[in-house]
């Protein structure tokens, strides 16, 4: 049996670097999925993952996967698709379109820890205007997307999903040219595969994580207004 610290109703965290290294990044256990207790999980460099049934899980992994913006990879192959013309992209237009869409099971897996409190949890942050997304579309026909987090000029991605051969990586990068060309300092990929590191993405270490963590989140974006009008678009 694990011995983590168990939340309560009071708003708090323990610091990232006490989080277990077997599982890795295993943090403590508990609380809620408020508003306010998401927002400071966040900006302290933790996120909540956990399946339907268990306790929710807070997590900081020892290393955590990254993207520096001048490191896209945009492949000949995606280079063309972007190019035909055969997806469009907005932004915060079905919010609740993607988070769904992320959450159906994927081939490889039957389950999905983006339970329907996890839905609603950030249905409401989308509300406040922390939770973002994109939105892929072919004929006017939903086929991706991605959402996140947005605090400060960092941007926590959460999850993508496609229901058409490369629109999950079309969402990737369209956001991530978007949040290079509004002066974010930070694109939070949380955990490393495959998929992300063809896209440029790579891992850093917690303590360096957090140093540039503590930089995004405090630093607010130039013509704040402006951005927040343009997610909204």
């Amino acid at each position: 049996m694990l011995n983590l610290p168990w939340l309560d109703d009071s708003i708090w965290f323990p610091h990232p670097n006490s989080a277990l290294s077997e599982p890795d990044g295993l943090l403590c256990a508990g609380g809620d999925l408020s508003a306010e207790r998401l927002i400071l999980a966040y900006k302290n460099g933790i996120f909540p993952w956990y399946s339907d049934g268990q306790p929710i899980l807070w997590w900081s992994p020892g290393e955590r996967c990254i993207l520096d913006f001048n490191d896209l990879h945009i492949s000949k192959s995606m280079r063309r698709t972007i190019n035909s013309g055969a997806f469009c992209y907005t932004f915060d237009q079905d919010f609740l379109g993607v988070i769904n869409g992320c959450a159906q099971p994927r081939s490889y897996c039957s389950e999905t820890w983006i339970t329907p409190e996890m839905i609603s949890a950030y249905s409401k942050l989308h509300d406040l205007g922390y939770a973002h997304s994109i939105e892929i579309w072919k004929q006017e026909q939903l086929i991706g997307g991605l959402y996140g987090i947005s605090i400060g000029s960092g941007f926590f991605g959460e999850s993508m999903f496609s229901h058409v051969s490369n629109a999950s990586k079309f969402a990737f990068i369209m956001l991530a040219q978007a949040l290079k060309s509004w002066g974010y300092q930070l694109f939070d990929c949380q955990l490393h595969n495959r998929h992300l590191e063809s896209l440029g993405a790579h891992v850093i270490s917690r303590p360096k994580y957090l140093s540039i963590l503590k930089k995004a989140v405090s630093k607010e974006l130039n013509a704040k207004e402006e951005i927040d009008l343009t997610w909204k678009t």
